[in-house]
């Protein structure tokens, strides 16, 4: 399985250790952390500004090189810029702490996003500012986990600031009509927001479709609406 990890960081200077594991056997090369990095999240970089040795190595601490033979036999080829490629986009790349730091305040910003787009407080109906979920957050202690997605994470953090501020995950199920001017641009407009599950036109010529959407952009969806037809769709909370 792919993955980065930053446990474990071994301190080589300005260089850290890019690891892969297949077919049992173990293969190392000796990388600069933040253009290894930067290759990881798609960015062009050149292998030879990421590379701090041009050999593959069974165990770098050593010295320890892989031998052509079983270069050849795992990956077919002995050519070190293809089998560091290889490494790099599929094995586990050790991280610096500014690094570790980057991906848990990125991870914090989207689960904050998550949970401002998809919660409500049920006490007025209206979504939570995302400052008030971040200072929920910092007061409920939440720890950010480095390797879990956003998504995944998001419910275990509602879980733990239900108790300091009212907020629940909810779906509106909302019906809307297009006049004929604008059915054309319904259901792409629709989609933008949520999932249509029915819909049904008119005789005059207009657009009757089922939505639903994340209780926290309600507003903004209506906004929208209202700036693409000029304020004449009709908007109805079926299930709230």
């Amino acid at each position: 399985m792919s993955d980065i990890r930053g446990s474990k960081w071994v301190d080589l200077g300005d260089t850290v250790i890019a690891r892969l594991e297949f077919h049992g056997e173990k293969f190392e090369i000796l990388v600069d952390p933040d253009k290894a990095w930067d290759f990881r999240r798609g960015k062009d970089v050149d292998l030879s500004e990421i590379l701090k040795s041009f050999n593959i190595f069974e165990d770098a601490h050593k010295g320890l090189k892989a031998t052509e033979d079983k270069l050849l036999e795992i990956f077919e080829t002995n050519n070190v810029d293809e089998i560091a490629r290889i490494i790099l986009k599929k094995g586990f790349i050790q991280l610096t702490t500014e690094q570790r730091r980057e991906i848990i305040n990125n991870k914090k910003l989207q689960i904050i996003n998550i949970l401002a787009r998809n919660c409500i407080n049920p006490q007025t109906g209206l979504p939570h500012p995302p400052t008030r979920i971040e200072r929920a957050m910092d007061e409920a202690k939440v720890s950010i986990d480095l390797w879990r997605s956003p998504e995944e994470q998001a419910k275990d953090v509602l879980k733990m600031i239900q108790p300091i501020i009212p907020i629940r995950m909810e779906l509106l199920k909302l019906a809307v009509k297009f006049p004929p001017e604008f059915s054309g641009k319904g259901y792409g407009l629709l989609e933008r927001f949520g999932t249509v599950s029915k819909d049904e036109w008119q005789k005059d010529g207009s657009w009757i479709a089922v939505v639903e959407i994340p209780a926290g952009i309600r507003g903004k969806f209506v906004e929208t609406l209202n700036n693409q037809t000029r304020g004449k769709a009709q908007v109805k909370i079926m299930k709230e």
